[in-house]
Protein backbone atom coordinates (compact mmCIF):
# COMPACT_ATOMS: atom_id res chain seq x y z
CA UNK A 1 0.00 0.00 0.00
CA UNK A 2 1.33 3.42 -0.97
CA UNK A 3 0.40 6.42 1.20
CA UNK A 4 0.97 10.02 0.11
CA UNK A 5 1.60 12.21 3.16
CA UNK A 6 1.09 15.98 3.19
CA UNK A 7 0.46 18.72 5.70
CA UNK A 8 0.24 22.49 5.98
CA UNK A 9 -1.08 23.20 2.50
CA UNK A 10 -2.34 26.64 3.66
CA UNK A 11 -4.54 27.21 0.62
CA UNK A 12 -5.99 29.18 -1.01
CA UNK A 13 -3.37 31.91 -0.90
CA UNK A 14 -2.78 34.08 -3.97
CA UNK A 15 -1.64 32.01 -6.92
CA UNK A 16 -0.14 29.29 -4.71
CA UNK A 17 -1.21 25.75 -5.63
CA UNK A 18 -0.12 22.18 -5.01
CA UNK A 19 2.93 21.48 -7.22
CA UNK A 20 2.43 19.17 -10.21
CA UNK A 21 4.81 16.57 -8.73
CA UNK A 22 2.79 16.56 -5.50
CA UNK A 23 -0.44 16.03 -7.44
CA UNK A 24 1.14 13.11 -9.32
CA UNK A 25 2.10 11.43 -6.05
CA UNK A 26 -1.36 12.04 -4.59
CA UNK A 27 -3.07 10.52 -7.66
CA UNK A 28 -0.77 7.48 -7.62
CA UNK A 29 -1.36 6.75 -3.91
CA UNK A 30 -3.72 4.18 -2.45
CA UNK A 31 -4.60 6.73 0.26
CA UNK A 32 -3.73 10.30 1.20
CA UNK A 33 -2.83 11.36 4.75
CA UNK A 34 -3.15 15.09 5.48
CA UNK A 35 -1.94 16.30 8.88
CA UNK A 36 -3.93 19.54 8.97
CA UNK A 37 -3.86 23.23 8.09
CA UNK A 38 -5.84 23.07 4.88
CA UNK A 39 -7.27 26.54 5.75
CA UNK A 40 -10.46 26.32 3.64
CA UNK A 41 -13.00 23.51 3.27
CA UNK A 42 -12.72 23.87 -0.51
CA UNK A 43 -9.09 22.70 -0.29
CA UNK A 44 -10.09 19.52 1.57
CA UNK A 45 -12.76 18.92 -1.07
CA UNK A 46 -10.27 19.47 -3.92
CA UNK A 47 -7.86 16.96 -2.38
CA UNK A 48 -10.71 14.47 -1.88
CA UNK A 49 -11.62 14.89 -5.57
CA UNK A 50 -8.15 13.68 -6.62
CA UNK A 51 -9.38 10.13 -6.08
CA UNK A 52 -7.69 8.12 -3.34
CA UNK A 53 -9.37 8.09 0.09
CA UNK A 54 -8.27 11.01 2.27
CA UNK A 55 -7.57 10.50 5.97
CA UNK A 56 -7.07 13.86 7.66
CA UNK A 57 -7.03 15.80 10.90
CA UNK A 58 -7.69 19.49 11.39
CA UNK A 59 -4.96 22.00 12.10
CA UNK A 60 -4.75 25.11 14.21
CA UNK A 61 -5.65 27.58 11.42
CA UNK A 62 -8.39 25.62 9.66
CA UNK A 63 -11.83 27.11 9.02
CA UNK A 64 -14.66 26.20 11.43
CA UNK A 65 -16.21 23.93 8.75
CA UNK A 66 -13.05 21.81 8.78
CA UNK A 67 -12.93 21.74 12.57
CA UNK A 68 -16.46 20.35 12.60
CA UNK A 69 -15.72 17.77 9.90
CA UNK A 70 -12.29 16.44 10.93
CA UNK A 71 -10.97 15.13 14.25
CA UNK A 72 -7.95 16.55 16.08
CA UNK A 73 -6.35 13.09 16.09
CA UNK A 74 -7.05 9.74 14.47
CA UNK A 75 -5.49 6.36 13.75
CA UNK A 76 -5.42 4.88 10.25
CA UNK A 77 -4.91 1.17 9.53
CA UNK A 78 -2.54 0.43 6.61
CA UNK A 79 -1.66 -3.16 5.70
CA UNK A 80 -1.45 -4.30 9.31
CA UNK A 81 0.26 -1.15 10.61
CA UNK A 82 -1.33 1.64 12.61
CA UNK A 83 -0.54 5.26 11.74
CA UNK A 84 -1.66 7.88 14.26
CA UNK A 85 -2.21 11.41 13.00
CA UNK A 86 -2.40 14.83 14.63
CA UNK A 87 -1.42 18.33 13.57
CA UNK A 88 0.85 19.61 16.34
CA UNK A 89 3.13 17.12 18.09
CA UNK A 90 4.58 19.79 20.38
CA UNK A 91 8.13 20.78 21.17
CA UNK A 92 11.00 18.96 19.48
CA UNK A 93 12.60 17.96 22.79
CA UNK A 94 11.20 14.59 23.83
CA UNK A 95 8.76 14.43 20.91
CA UNK A 96 9.40 10.80 19.93
CA UNK A 97 8.89 9.53 23.47
CA UNK A 98 5.87 11.79 24.03
CA UNK A 99 4.15 10.54 20.86
CA UNK A 100 4.91 6.93 21.81
CA UNK A 101 3.20 7.48 25.16
CA UNK A 102 0.22 9.28 23.58
CA UNK A 103 -0.32 6.60 20.91
CA UNK A 104 0.93 3.35 22.53
CA UNK A 105 -0.76 1.09 19.96
CA UNK A 106 0.53 2.98 16.91
CA UNK A 107 3.52 2.05 14.79
CA UNK A 108 4.03 5.64 13.65
CA UNK A 109 2.75 9.17 14.12
CA UNK A 110 2.31 11.59 11.21
CA UNK A 111 2.14 15.27 12.15
CA UNK A 112 2.68 18.74 10.73
CA UNK A 113 2.50 22.29 12.11
CA UNK A 114 6.21 23.22 12.07
CA UNK A 115 6.66 22.91 8.27
CA UNK A 116 9.98 21.25 9.13
CA UNK A 117 10.41 17.83 7.49
CA UNK A 118 11.37 15.15 9.99
CA UNK A 119 11.67 11.39 10.12
CA UNK A 120 12.77 9.90 13.43
CA UNK A 121 12.72 6.32 14.75
CA UNK A 122 13.19 4.82 18.18
CA UNK A 123 16.27 2.71 18.92
CA UNK A 124 14.95 -0.52 17.34
CA UNK A 125 12.87 1.03 14.55
CA UNK A 126 9.57 -0.22 15.99
CA UNK A 127 8.11 3.29 16.30
CA UNK A 128 8.49 6.30 14.01
CA UNK A 129 7.41 9.91 13.78
CA UNK A 130 7.15 11.71 10.45
CA UNK A 131 6.51 15.30 9.43
CA UNK A 132 6.29 15.73 5.64
CA UNK A 133 6.95 19.50 5.74
CA UNK A 134 4.78 21.50 3.35
CA UNK A 135 4.28 21.23 -0.41
CA UNK A 136 3.21 24.89 -0.64
CA UNK A 137 4.55 26.91 2.33
CA UNK A 138 8.18 26.07 3.03
CA UNK A 139 8.71 29.03 5.36
CA UNK A 140 12.37 28.85 6.43
CA UNK A 141 12.98 25.48 4.83
CA UNK A 142 15.05 25.36 1.63
CA UNK A 143 12.55 23.19 -0.30
CA UNK A 144 8.86 22.33 -0.56
CA UNK A 145 8.35 18.74 0.55
CA UNK A 146 5.85 15.95 1.06
CA UNK A 147 6.14 12.33 2.10
CA UNK A 148 5.48 8.86 0.82
CA UNK A 149 4.97 5.80 2.96
CA UNK A 150 5.02 2.20 1.89
CA UNK A 151 2.95 -0.05 4.13
CA UNK A 152 3.39 -3.78 3.82
CA UNK A 153 2.78 -6.65 6.24
CA UNK A 154 2.70 -4.41 9.30
CA UNK A 155 5.80 -2.40 8.37
CA UNK A 156 6.02 1.25 7.35
CA UNK A 157 8.74 2.85 5.21
CA UNK A 158 8.64 6.64 5.13
CA UNK A 159 10.41 8.73 2.51
CA UNK A 160 10.69 12.48 2.16
CA UNK A 161 10.02 13.83 -1.34
CA UNK A 162 11.73 17.05 -2.48
CA UNK A 163 9.29 19.12 -4.56
CA UNK A 164 11.71 21.96 -5.31
CA UNK A 165 12.17 25.52 -4.09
Amino acid sequence: MRLAVISDTHLPRGTRALPAACLEHLRAADAILHAGDFIALSVLEEIEAIGPPVHAVHGNVDAPEILMRLPAARVVEAEGARVAMLHDAGAAAGRLERMRRRFPDADAVVFGHSHIPLHEQDFDGSFQIFNPGSPTDRRRQPRHTMGLCGAERGELRFELVDLGA
